[in-house]
């Protein structure tokens, strides 16, 4: 698995990320109080859907760009207008030509009180992101491994906020990895919101994970996937998945009400479907 954001800017798996990652900070904006986005794999922050990359895979076209063209509900338009409203306001005109990745979209949600901390490994990603928000005081880069940062910057000193946690899977222990770095930094912070995206392509490393999870005395888990079609080990990603460690209690109604109709708008083949499940309970 490779997951690096580049080449999948736009697909069914940043549908989701987005769609939680918007409505995350929806929540969080419910008081007046500033809180902290830690963005562990921030990759470079926007992407040009015209480049090399994005043109090599097209995912984009099976993701935001079937959304943005589908007949929306009131109901499900109002939910996704923060996330929407950002990519329509990044393209003015009638071509989608640029997408913004989590840092880019989260920035453009923030109040001036709200803080972001950006970390990429990536020696070139890094330096694009850096030059991205050079002299944002909002915002702030550091060049470190992902899995290093939550050791390194949580709790944050707002004492309120969440982190976002997407890696590239690009080695084969990658949810080892992510496991043992969240019950890390749950231990430091068991109050922060943590946000872990995943494809959908190894069910027994993903449970390992839950069962990890509730072992170590996680309370509060809730589990995402959208899928638009059956994917597997050797075969391109068509799901994704998201566990949460206490996520705002309107998360999973939210997610009730835009799942089912992603579900219809993505669908690929057999096999697309979603679920929302409280794996274990406040």
């Amino acid at each position: 698995m490779n997951y690096r954001h580049a080449y999948h800017a736009g697909n069914i798996g940043d549908v989701l990320k987005h769609t939680v990652l918007a409505r995350l900070i929806v929540y969080f904006q419910r008081k007046e109080k500033p809180f902290r986005m830690l963005d562990t794999h921030a990759g470079i922050g926007q992407y040009d859907l015209t480049s090399e990359e994005t043109l090599k895979t097209g995912e984009w076209q099976q993701g935001i760009a079937r959304v943005l063209e589908a007949d929306m509900p009131d109901r499900v338009a109002a939910l996704l207008q923060p996330w929407l409203g950002a990519v329509r306001d990044m393209n003015p005109g009638n071509e989608l030509a640029t997408y913004p990745g989590s840092p880019v979209l989260a920035r453009w949600l923030m109040r001036r009180s709200d803080r972001l901390t950006l970390t990429e490994l990536h020696p070139e990603d890094f330096r694009t992101l850096s030059e991205r928000f050079a002299g944002d005081f909002q915002v702030k880069t550091i060049h470190l491994d992902g899995w290093l940062a939550m050791g390194s910057f949580l709790p944050p000193k707002e004492k309120r906020g969440f982190v976002l946690i997407d890696p590239a899977f690009e080695v084969t222990d990658e949810f080892e990895r992510m496991t043992v770095s969240v019950l890390k930094a749950w231990k430091k912070w068991a109050g922060g919101t943590y946000a872990l995206w995943y494809p959908l392509k190894d069910a027994r490393a993903i449970k390992a994970m839950h069962d990890a999870f509730a072992a170590a005395g996680v309370r509060d888990l809730l589990s995402l996937e959208l899928k638009a079609g059956k994917s597997g080990p050797d075969t391109r990603m068509l799901g994704s998945g998201m566990t949460l460690i206490n996520p705002p209690f309107t998360l999973a109604d939210e997610m009730r009400t835009l799942l089912p109709w992603f579900g219809d708008v993505l669908r690929q083949g057999p096999g697309s479907g979603w679920e929302v499940t409280q794996l274990i309970g406040e």
